[in-house]
């Protein structure tokens, strides 16, 4: 029952933000005051604390131990999602950080609009996914809850992601297209080959 409901609430919580995320959202909720665009920043505060019933039911529901590292493996995957925890603030630090957050928005009008290809970004096309990603795979300690949620997590980011680069060829064309041939989605090294010689 447990997992049902995890993933239940987790359905709900990825549908509800992706619509949110959506141009059609943006359309329906304009939320501009006084040539002040608060939708971004809205957003992210939003998705924030829409997440925190999730974390509340994982940890409530009633659970059991899926595995748990012994030491001194563990200590390895500790090191593992710290390093993850690094390599995400250095993702974040490399984008335009004050528009990814919303702040931007509220003082200068327009999008953000430039394509981060430096970096991290030279590495993997989304380093936040995949060093999320990492970070939850490294637990060394999984229950059944938990279990339920990184699984569902993961299943969103791979989905979402698909979606975030179809907005992204749409907004950047040929530049992203070339990005694509060049460097991996998610994976270091795993670019798809293109036919040629």
């Amino acid at each position: 029952m447990s997992i049902f409901i995890l993933l239940l609430a987790l359905t709900i919580w990825g549908v509800v933000h992706s619509f949110l995320a959506s141009h059609l959202a943006k359309g329906l909720l304009p939320l501009k005051f006084g040539g002040m665009d608060f939708y971004r920043l809205a957003y992210n505060i939003f998705a924030g604390i829409s997440f925190l019933p999730i974390l509340y039911l994982m940890a409530t529901l009633p659970n059991q131990q899926v595995y748990e590292i012994p030491s001194p493996w563990n200590l390895v995957m500790f090191g593992g999602q710290l390093l993850s925890i690094i390599l995400l603030l250095v993702a974040f630090l490399q984008t335009d950080a004050l528009s990814f957050i919303g702040l931007r928005q509220l003082f200068e009008k327009g999008e953000a609009g430039a394509l981060v290809a430096h970096g991290l970004y030279k590495v993997v096309r989304h380093p936040l996914y995949t060093f999320s990603l990492l970070f939850l795979w490294l637990s060394p300690s999984v229950s059944q809850n938990s279990l339920t949620v990184y699984i569902g997590s993961t299943l969103y980011i791979l989905i979402g992601t698909y979606f975030e680069e179809r907005k992204l060829l749409r907004e950047f064309g040929e530049a992203y297209a070339r990005y694509q041939k060049s460097t991996p989605m998610l994976i270091p090294g795993l670019v798809k080959k293109t036919g040629g010689r």
